[in-house]
């Protein structure tokens, strides 16, 4: 059995580990390091863990959309409600919510696609060279936004160098638009554009569609050729105008002794 260290052996050994680099006693009593691992750190005195905040929950527009259009009795809790929704992103690069123009209740309500630059700078729908040309178009068959025509967008709000609209936006505000037709309470619809068509009927290609009676929102739904297009081709006024007298027929039949 081996004596303990006299002093001198001990001496000896303690500076051949300073010569090691060994210049400090740290511990007492020898240390396990290969047991750390599986040791937690302990937390410093008074830290307190940080909580880690919830996921935000993704957000449907479309739902919100149809919330906030159900819930609104009249045309102006309506504007109201579309002004407050903040899920699209037209709002933010647009001037003006463009809402409606005309006589609310009116027989005709006319949908377009979306406001341009002067639709937006005015804040109201078909104004300028197109809704010049529109007006023009009405007084042939004795209407008037004045009088009897309720005008309306597919899209409140104006895209960005007048793109036409995505889908996307189009889903989101389609809610809005179907509200609208019911508090407004139309006997027919006119859909200008391949956009209002689209939107409300779910189809495309307004050179085929034009003309032609459809079903939207149960009333009836005929797509015209846009203003914005028949300024650039005037050759397509013949096909608008045949349009304006089926619209007029149309108006009489439903009603015989009524105005329009």
């Amino acid at each position: 059995m081996e004596s303990e260290l006299d002093y001198w052996s001990a001496k000896a050994l303690l500076e051949w580990q300073v010569e090691l680099g060994a210049t400090e006693a740290m511990l007492d009593a020898p240390l396990d390091r290969y047991g750390l691992a599986e040791q937690k750190p302990k937390a410093a005195r008074g830290a307190e863990a940080v909580p880690v905040p919830p996921k935000p929950q993704k957000v449907d527009p479309v739902a919100v959309a149809q919330g906030l259009a159900r819930a609104a009795p009249t045309l102006p809790a309506l504007r109201a409600a579309m002004e407050g929704f903040e899920h699209c992103d037209l709002k933010h690069g647009a001037r003006n919510l463009v809402f409606s123009d005309g006589q609310a209740g009116a027989r005709v309500m006319i949908i377009g696609e979306a406001p341009g630059r002067e639709e937006d700078l005015q804040g109201k729908p078909f104004v300028g060279a197109a809704g010049q040309l529109l007006d023009k178009m009405l007084a042939a068959i004795d209407l008037s936004r004045e009088k009897n025509v309720y005008i309306t967008n597919v899209l409140p709000w104006r895209p960005p160098q007048n793109r036409d609209p995505l889908p996307a936006e189009i889903a989101m505000l389609l809610p809005f638009l179907e509200r609208h037709v019911a508090l407004a309470q139309p006997d027919v619809l006119v859909l200008m554009g391949n956009i209002a068509c689209q939107a409300v009927l779910g189809k495309r290609g307004i050179t085929r569609l034009r003309g032609t009676w459809g079903q939207a929102w149960d009333k009836p739904a005929l797509p015209m050729f846009h203003p914005a297009y028949l300024l650039r081709q005037a050759a397509a006024k013949r096909q608008a105008w045949a349009d304006l007298l089926e619209l007029k027929a149309r108006l009489g039949a439903l009603n015989p002794g009524a105005s329009a």
